[in-house]
């Protein structure tokens, strides 16, 4: 196919992006703002050689699980990709999703996985659920300060202070800030000049306590007449935690290096399950508070703790894995890179009075083989051991060096917590190839709307 041609299409599948996939006589089309089951006349805008990208020009016949989005803005707005898709069918996409994964990269048998694979956990109410928003500022053609989210794939912000997916608080503390903003005339970031002083509004908020959090990214130290602005959010029911955070760079990178709170304090708390946790505006933790309390625990029920074990927890963040599972372990050992999450670890430990969990800073790919080699120094060539190891990596999944190590230490138990279920089932065909079997396969749906699915496998190291 080339550039302009149109086609009837009926689409089978769902990409990466969020955008409904069809095919023509064995080409792979990609169109946004379809779904599964819908039959749609389409117009091809890039065509490579194998596949292209074609505009939806007219739903010839809707599928029967099409529905109609919650938000006016969802075709418009690249938060959400696949709200038009009724929740049911979402889950069975991710399950396939992770499923199709594991045959086609891990090289698993479909009747294995019929045999390991556990039902996806959803939610009863799959709107509203999202602890963290950070919202990009504008302004609009006239001239106005505007806030809302990025339209797909480009930086123009759609205007909606009401995010189906964020917490209603969000709608009331935006329009506080934009009406500031208007009556002063203090100007949004502009990328393009790199002029401009509100970049970004950070907001947080606790499902457990209700306190909430506000951070302005600003490009620059101070903004005018903050008493103001500052006297009408700490007027707000549940507010802790008033802060700037300088980022003067010209880069795509929200945040800035630090914060300095202007009212209240440094951070908030929340809860999962009965470990609290201090988050403060640069603190990692998960956006979902209602799935990561299922999420954890289905860790904690996989690793089957009694108590006396040694667990590894590789890329704890602030130790939200790590706290939990040291509930039940005789010792963890937390690994995460970036210094000022170790320093919430750290703190979390302290004010849940948890002294069984130590953190260090450092790639996981290096203080897990450095910390092998070491052991192995200092006790006559004796082999360090854990009874259990546990990673969260990053969506690139883990190091071969780190997985390496965990073969040589040859844990019972591997949990691995998975935001990425392609480079998921690359290592566990690494791991499954050196020793363990594959026990057990869930996937969590944290991030309902979207395409972005968890998963949390059990790998058990193979008896001789």
């Amino acid at each position: 196919m080339k550039k302009n041609d149109t086609a009837v299409v009926e689409i089978t599948d769902i990409g990466v992006n969020g955008e409904g996939i069809g095919k023509v006589n064995g080409y792979a089309l990609f169109i946004k703002d379809a779904v599964i089951g819908d039959q749609v006349e389409v117009k091809v805008m890039k065509a490579k050689k194998n596949y292209g990208y074609a505009r939806l020009m007219k739903i010839i016949e809707p599928s029967a699980d099409r529905v109609e989005p919650k938000c006016v803005y969802a075709r418009k707005c690249g938060g959400c990709q696949i709200q038009e898709m009724s929740y049911k069918k979402q889950l069975a996409f991710k399950e396939q999703k992770v499923r199709g994964n594991l045959e086609r990269i891990g090289g698993f048998a479909p009747e294995l996985l019929d045999e390991v694979m556990e039902p996806i956990v959803g939610m009863e109410s799959p709107f509203h659920y999202r602890n963290k928003a950070q919202f990009p500022f504008g302004t609009d053609k006239e001239g106005n300060p505007v806030t809302g989210f990025y339209a797909g794939r480009t930086h123009d912000i759609i205007a909606n202070t009401d995010c189906t997916l964020g917490v209603p608080v969000n709608q009331e503390i935006l329009e506080i800030i934009l009406e500031f903003m208007r009556r002063h005339g203090v100007a949004s970031y502009d990328e393009r000049t790199g002029k401009g002083l509100i970049r970004h509004v950070l907001i947080r908020y606790g499902f457990t306590t209700k306190e909430i959090m506000v951070c302005l990214v600003l490009n620059g130290s101070e903004i005018p007449h903050a008493e103001e602005l500052l006297e009408k959010l700490r007027g707000m029911e549940g507010m802790t935690s008033i802060s700037i955070s300088p980022n003067t760079e010209r880069t795509n990178v929200i945040m800035g290096n630090s914060y300095e709170v202007l009212w209240g304090q440094g951070y908030i708390t929340d809860y999962i399950g009965n470990i609290r946790y201090q988050i403060s505006p640069l603190s990692f933790y998960q956006v979902n508070p209602v799935q990561t309390e299922k999420l954890y625990s289905l860790a904690m029920d996989y690793a089957e703790l009694q108590g006396g074990e040694t667990v590894w927890d590789l890329y704890c963040g602030i130790g939200t894995i790590s706290l939990f599972l040291a509930q039940k372990a005789g010792q963890v050992y937390g690994v995460e890179i970036i210094p000022q999450a170790i320093e919430d670890a750290r703190r979390n430990a302290d004010i849940n009075g948890i002294e069984n969990a130590k953190f260090y800073v450092g790639k996981a790919e290096e203080v897990l083989p450095e910390y092998y080699e070491s052991f192995a120094r200092e006790h006559d060539g004796k082999t360090a051991r854990a009874d259990v190891i546990v990673v969260d990596p990053p969506r690139k999944g883990c190091d071969e060096t780190l997985l390496d190590t965990i073969v040589k230490m040859q844990p019972e138990k591997v949990v691995y917590v998975s935001c990425d279920s392609a480079t998921l089932a690359r290592d566990l065909k690494i791991l499954c190839g050196n020793g363990y079997e594959l026990k057990k396969v869930r996937t969590v749906d944290q991030f309902p709307m979207t395409v972005h699915v968890e998963t949390i496998v059990l790998l058990q190291r193979e008896t001789l």
